[in-house]
């Protein structure tokens, strides 16, 4: 049976990772826990009269647990037993589903991708659809949803102490890539005793590139099976989804993040089929596809994603 981590003031934090921080509880390698999130600050969140059904703990969060750092609401963390520095978690993500049937969406000036075009603050309350798992934004256009949580992460180094959710880094944290949905794996490099993983940023749809600063941003429910991995060593966060590998780079330029995110996946190539390395290098060139995760965290972030089933394939 699963372990239930409900989001309240004795269960999240806003804003930030750090490794000194106490687990709420612990489990085992191989366990299935669900998390439940919320997300954003009173500025986001509609009136009680505007007819939407808002999470109370939402409420409470915003009375009784100041915003440390700049960032998200994040729940947990949570321990799992047995994993250790230079260790990998394998988090299997089991479930999403929606907690709220709204969601919120912010322009800001001075951010996003084009922070000098847009002088005007702006903050939209997005209606949503939990039948149907439609949006409905403002000029009548229903967009679908494709619910994920935009903040997985383990602590970072100790080293590192109390850091924001915004940056993605090598723990991950705000990571924002679209692909991890259910069904979904994420791999981390763990940095302290208990991995310390957190989730939340939940996010209802979202393009690559999160151009405007945010998602549709909406409290998430999700389902999660970790994993210690001391078979593996990761110096960056990857995934893997049913059909396609998945690897990452962050970091202030994007040229910088292409080639950590098509190193690394020449490292998998090699690893998972003995191939030399040019020939994984000619793969990525020709079956590869380099994909813009973020460019709004400050740390911005490119993915690189292979089809598995090309790495399966023998010579007849």
């Amino acid at each position: 049976m699963a372990l239930r981590l409900k989001a309240s003031p004795q269960t999240c934090v806003w804003g930030y990772f750090d490794a000194s921080q106490e687990p709420v509880f612990e489990v085992q390698s191989g366990d299935t826990a669900i998390i439940e999130t919320v997300s954003g600050g009173p500025e986001h969140t509609p009136l009680p009269s505007d007819g939407y059904n808002i999470p109370p703990e939402l409420l409470e969060i915003h009375a009784r647990s100041p915003r440390q750092l700049p960032g998200h609401i994040l729940t947990g963390p949570i321990a799992i037993a047995g994993a250790k520095p230079g260790h990998v978690l394998e988090v299997q993500i089991v479930d999403v589903q929606l907690r709220q049937n709204w969601g919120w969406n912010l322009i800001r000036p001075l951010a996003g991708t084009l922070p000098d075009e847009f002088p005007n603050s702006r903050s939209t309350i997005i209606p949503l659809d939990l039948d149907t798992m439609k949006a409905r934004l403002s000029w009548g256009l229903d967009l679908p949803l494709r619910p994920f949580f935009g903040v997985m992460g383990v602590a970072p180094p100790p080293n590192w102490g109390r850091i924001s959710t915004i940056q993605p880094r090598a723990h991950g944290g705000n990571i924002d890539n679209k692909e991890l949905v259910a069904g979904s794996t994420l791999y981390l490099p763990v940095f302290t005793e208990g991995a310390l993983f957190s989730c939340g940023d939940g996010h209802g749809a979202q393009g690559d590139g999160e151009v405007c600063v945010t998602a549709i941003e909406t409290a998430l429910e999700g389902t999660f099976r970790f994993i210690v991995r001391d078979d593996l060593q990761l110096a960056y966060p990857r995934a893997q989804t049913p059909t396609h590998l998945i690897t990452m780079g962050m970091h202030e330029d994007l040229d910088r993040c292409a080639e950590m995110a098509l190193r690394d996946m020449i490292v998998w190539i090699v690893q998972r089929t003995g191939l030399g390395r040019e020939d994984a290098y000619m793969l990525c060139s020709l079956a590869g596809d380099l994909r813009i995760t973020q460019t709004v965290n400050g740390n911005k972030g490119v993915h690189m994603t292979m089809e598995t089933a090309l790495l399966d394939t023998r010579a007849g």
